[in-house]
């Protein structure tokens, strides 16, 4: 049995951090990681697709370069070139971080499978099936997500992919069906129709984008939709069966029955937190119906001394929440602060062309929690950047409070959307007011600069 002073579950984006920062705090850490250091972003989430998003956007551009009076006749896409570059990115990421741990003084990094022995007992088996034991006076639990596989008939017949195995294709889909009309299956189906692939989204309920307001919902359909993306809500899938490399997915498509041929189908309903082989009852750690653990504002567990951090204790499954989940646990224990995750903000970017910024609640939280709140919105066509470079498509949100005129969420769907929201979102922080930014003196022309027009929509 060998002790620690702290021990990660798990190399992703709030672990890696973590132990290099406890171990050059004079603790002696391990890590320990069955699979691949860096985590879900590094190796088959953020890094990988952004990279082939960028270059399905540039696709995209040369397709359209003629609005701008550049006339490019032949489009060649090199798919193996594409995957080649997405996989020398995220190498060098990987690598980098395996390295960053591998050279940090009195931090072990084991490659094994853990599960809970005991409170604080930890027992681990390597790839050869050797098992060791190991006790923490601190544990972090990092172990993050996987794919959701739903109960579909037939499913388990054919040869379905998921958001890690996507990546590993070596051709461009004939016919890729997507089922799951949310942040992921949208961003996979947008980029390989921009590679040439037919690609059809299957959602359950009415509209695509559940979460977000109707607006937004609405704008996205219709921004894929005449793109070339076929969108089918309330839809099932009733049965799957697959023939000479072909399935044929048999559906109900609100209320009617069809059936749709392809060539690869992609599994994107969701995720669920990796916890079941942790044996979390063994040492008394709380989790939700869903296997989420359970934490408290500072993200202990209800044992005394174990922390779960990222995508694993449920709530929004984002990189950078992961990462500060990572800042608020070490600065509390080593540097005696008294950080908590209460209030504080969750941006995100769904990164389809255009791009989805949010931060703060959308229109029909603010709705639901009757607030007393204005909308200020002004189309993208009407951006003087976005026109000067063809970006054009979407819209610009905000929603204020009416007395206060403080900001208390925006949706920015278009072509910077994150960027924009960032804008915003510092604003928020800094209580900056809605009539502050409208008259705010910001470069020319930039996108940020429409913000004031966005709040002359308000003026009183």
């Amino acid at each position: 049995m060998k002790h620690y002073d702290a021990i990660i579950i798990g190399a992703g984006q709030a672990g890696t951090p973590l132990a290099k920062k406890l171990a050059m705090a004079g603790k002696k850490t391990a890590v320990i990681e069955k699979r691949i250091v860096g985590g879900t972003c590094i190796n088959d989430g953020c890094t990988p697709t952004k990279a082939m998003i960028a270059s399905a956007r540039a696709i995209y551009k040369a397709k359209t370069a003629g609005d701008l009076g550049v006339q490019i006749e032949s489009i060649q896409v090199d798919f193996k070139k594409i995957k080649s570059r997405k996989d020398e990115i995220v190498k060098s990421f990987q690598e980098s971080a395996q390295k960053g741990i591998e050279s940090t003084e009195g931090l072990d990094l084991i490659m094994a499978e853990a599960t809970f022995s005991g409170e604080k007992e930890l027992t681990i088996t390597n790839s050869k099936g050797e098992k060791e034991v190991l006790t923490a006076d601190w544990i972090f639990i990092n172990t993050g997500t996987k794919t959701i596989i739903p109960e579909i008939n037939g499913l388990d017949t054919i040869k379905y992919l998921t958001s890690t195995t996507i990546l590993d294709l070596e051709e461009v889909p004939e016919h890729l069906v997507v089922v799951g009309g949310n942040y992921i299956g949208l961003e996979f189906g947008q980029m390989f129709h921009r590679f040439g692939s037919n690609v059809t989204i299957l959602e359950k309920s009415s509209s695509i984008m559940g979460r977000e307001d109707a607006d937004v919902s609405e704008e996205i359909t219709k921004i894929l939709k005449e793109e070339g993306l076929n969108i089918l809500t309330e839809t099932t899938i009733e049965s799957l069966t697959e023939n000479d490399g072909k399935v044929t997915v048999s559906l109900k498509a609100k209320g009617k029955t069809e059936e749709v041929i392809a060539t690869h189908i992609l599994i994107a309903v969701g995720r669920s937190p990796q916890t079941e082989s942790l044996n979390l009852d063994v040492a008394g750690i709380k989790a939700d119906e869903k296997g989420n653990v359970i934490v408290n504002d500072q993200l202990e567990t209800n044992i005394k001394g174990i922390y779960a951090l990222g995508d694993v204790k449920g709530g929004p499954a984002f990189t950078h929440i992961a990462y500060n989940d990572y800042t608020i646990v070490y600065r509390n224990l080593i540097e005696n602060a008294s950080l908590s995750t209460e209030g504080r903000p969750v941006p995100y970017c769904m990164f389809t062309d255009p791009q989805l910024g949010r931060i703060g609640i959308s229109e029909k939280e603010a709705e639901k929690k009757g607030l007393d709140y204005i909308v200020a919105k002004i189309p993208m066509k009407q951006v003087a950047r976005g026109i000067e470079t063809n970006e054009t498509l979407g819209f610009m949100k905000a929603i204020v409070d009416r007395k206060t005129k403080e900001i208390l969420g925006a949706s920015i769907l278009a072509s910077e959307g994150g960027e924009i929201m960032s804008v915003l979102q510092m604003a928020m922080q800094g209580g900056i007011t809605y009539d502050q930014i409208r008259y705010n003196v910001f470069a020319h022309p930039t996108y940020s600069e429409s913000l004031n027009n966005l709040f002359m929509k308000l003026e009183d």
